[in-house]
């Protein structure tokens, strides 16, 4: 190892220095990272974001829009993060076939710089100054296992088998796994066969509107697939003497843990400044009481980990870095008509009150909105026996144009939690129904975005103060 080769490394220090430096005085930069649960909607709603930012023709709530000379994409700051496919999102959801872009698989950024020319006396002195917005995006799949950190092997299999008798495929999981001796030799044959049938369950869990579905990567293992770290399962309570199945399982679950979970979160959460939190409350609903109440329960144990004093590896990984707001979005109020929007906001924050008084954001502000990254209905009044009723209607995948009447939502929240913490196992007199409705034919003029529902509001809370 030559001088010439520790100075350039000494060089490459201060230039890395120098650029932090840099942005903090003169480029500020603004992470957001943008977390939910499958179905949530994260591509939808970065896309939507993005091109509103870039044409802001829809944003009147956007406090700061009028001090925005221009906005623009740049390569992001992260040579090793593959880029947010924003262009190709934005041509499925705009083009001349709309249709929904496929959901996040992996880790992805973007940067969205505005060039800002403040007004009064202090902006004519200054002068026009650069913002950088950096959006993180990642599988809502594995946002599930903030909440393996802080339990045991044992704790996390007790938790699990006891949900699996209510559950789609569960039963047939149960059933397997209590008819295996967790005491006799291990065997990668019979571990690859537990994991399979698990998996199996998760993913059927998942399409029936449960959130609780952890480990996360199983569902969505990349190039982990197959590896030991995913090649484990939930097993009933007993001994586990040296290289036995429990034993090993529980290795493999200490592993994924270690080598899976705490890296991702370390790379990627360590320099969140605002938080977007995006909850598909209305498919709980639809789901019904069982389904509500998981996800109730999986986003407080999720956000419970921000907390400091309780989730330990998290605040060591942050270090003094806090999130400074977080905004609880429930998606798809383009689903309900506009008189129904208040109470979806009332029971999203209904249900994430637990979520926010554990978390405990050490004085961040939180806000609970219902919007629609992307409108794809219209509103209409509907005659049905004899009764007028406020509906939306939208266009099908195939094309069809359809009414719908999703059915009025409680004024008082606890008309849903309620029986949904007791157990119960359908709404008593409700029915909410929900359509999957495609992406609507658009055009687009010059400096407007894609029709939403308080995008801009919501913008506005995360990152209005910054520019």
């Amino acid at each position: 190892m030559g001088i010439s080769n520790i100075a350039d490394g000494i060089t490459r220090r201060f230039e890395g220095l120098g650029s932090q430096v840099s942005e903090t005085f003169f480029e500020p930069v603004i992470r957001v990272g943008v977390t939910g649960l499958s179905r949530a909607g994260k591509t939808v709603f970065i896309t939507s974001l993005v091109a509103n930012l870039l044409d802001r023709g829809r944003m009147p709530a956007l406090s700061a829009a009028s001090d925005i000379t221009a906005a623009f994409l740049q390569p992001q700051p992260d040579d090793t993060v593959p880029r947010f496919d924003y262009e190709s999102h934005l041509a499925a959801l705009t083009g001349p076939e709309p249709h929904w872009p496929e959901g996040t698989r992996a880790v992805s950024e973007l940067r969205l710089s505005f060039r800002i020319q403040s007004r009064g006396i202090l902006g004519a002195v200054r002068g026009p100054r650069v913002v950088h917005l950096d959006i993180v995006d990642y599988p809502g799949e594995w946002l599930l296992d903030l909440g393996l950190m802080e339990k045991t092997y044992a704790q996390w299999s007790d938790e699990v088998l006891a949900r699996l008798p209510n559950r789609p495929e569960g039963p047939g999981y149960l059933e397997m796994a209590e008819a295996c001796d967790g005491t006799a030799d291990f065997t990668e044959p019979q571990a690859k066969a537990l994991a399979a049938r698990f998996t199996a369950y998760l993913t059927a869990a998942r399409e029936a509107g449960f959130s609780d579905c952890t480990p996360g990567r199983f569902l969505l293992p990349g190039e982990m697939a197959g590896s030991p770290a995913l090649t484990f399962a939930p097993l009933p309570a007993g001994e586990a003497p040296r290289r036995s199945l429990r034993r090993e399982m529980e290795r493999r679950f200490d592993a994924y843990k270690r080598e899976v979970v705490k890296p991702f979160f370390r790379d990627h959460f360590a320099k969140i400044d605002r938080q977007v939190v995006l909850v598909d409350v209305l498919g709980a609903i639809h789901a019904g009481p069982a389904a509500l109440e998981d996800l109730r329960a999986a986003m407080a144990d999720i956000l419970s980990a921000f907390r400091p004093g309780r989730a330990r590896w998290l605040t060591s990984l942050l270090g003094a870095h806090r999130v400074e707001r977080i905004l609880f979005a429930a998606t798809k109020a383009d689903h309900l008509h506009h008189s129904q929007h208040a109470r979806l906001t009332a029971i999203t924050g209904a249900l994430l009150r637990e979520a926010r008084d554990r978390a405990d954001f050490a004085g961040a502000k939180t806000q609970a909105l219902s919007i629609a990254a992307l409108r794809t209905t219209t509103e209409e009044v509907i005659t049905h026996e004899g009764a007028e009723l406020n509906a939306v209607r939208g266009r099908l995948a195939s094309g069809k144009s359809v009414a719908l009447y999703p059915g009025d939502l409680p004024a008082d929240p606890a008309y849903l939690l309620a029986p949904a913490a007791r157990g119960a196992q359908a709404w008593l007199d409700g029915d909410y129904a929900i359509m999957n409705f495609a992406p609507a034919p658009v055009s687009l003029k010059p400096g407007i975005g894609p029709p939403h529902i308080r995008l801009d509001r919501a913008a506005d809370f995360l990152i209005g103060d910054k520019l």
